[in-house]
């Protein structure tokens, strides 16, 4: 017998498990890492389900090591009969010591915020996607929607001159 091929995802799987749509308007964004994310049981069975919510989350660094705050993870209620889940719990994050360096760095000599952007699935592990982020005042969000807005145009204008 010959080699099988290898299996390709199927329509539809996506290995986004939450997005943080909101910090793409509320920030600049400069730099992003990969985290991973240490969980419960109970909390990898309800990221597979695709029960969490990254809205309110954000990271903060403590004595060295970094913190995702505000995550909201529910849990299946299957899956956790016996335990007594926090939904919000303070989950550390893993990055390694120089990333950590450049982080700490940033935040603290630099004033750069923390900001989760994404959370989903690289080979069977969950990761967590951050970023070091500039806040935007409202002017700058003004002229970011003006030029979305202006982009919806030109593509408007483009399909009907196509025709």
């Amino acid at each position: 017998m010959g080699k099988s091929k290898p299996k390709q995802p199927t329509k539809g799987t996506n290995s986004t498990i939450a997005l943080n749509r909101r910090a793409y308007h509320e920030y600049f964004i400069e730099t992003k890492y990969e985290a991973g994310l240490v969980l419960e049981g109970w909390e990898v069975k309800s990221l597979r389900a695709g029960h969490a919510q990254l809205n309110e989350s954000y990271c903060l660094l403590k004595k060295g090591e970094a913190w995702l705050f505000g995550a909201h993870i529910s849990p299946l209620t299957s899956a956790s009969t016996h335990i007594h889940p926090d939904t919000q719990r303070n989950r550390k994050l893993l990055l390694n010591s120089e990333e950590l360096r450049k982080l700490i760095g940033a935040v603290e000599r630099r004033g750069y915020a923390l900001i989760p952007l994404a959370l989903y699935w690289k080979k069977g592990l969950a990761k967590l996607e951050i970023a070091l982020a500039k806040g935007k005042h409202k002017y700058d969000k003004r002229a970011d929607e003006k030029e979305k807005e202006w982009q919806r145009q030109k593509e408007r204008l483009a399909k009907v001159t196509a025709y």
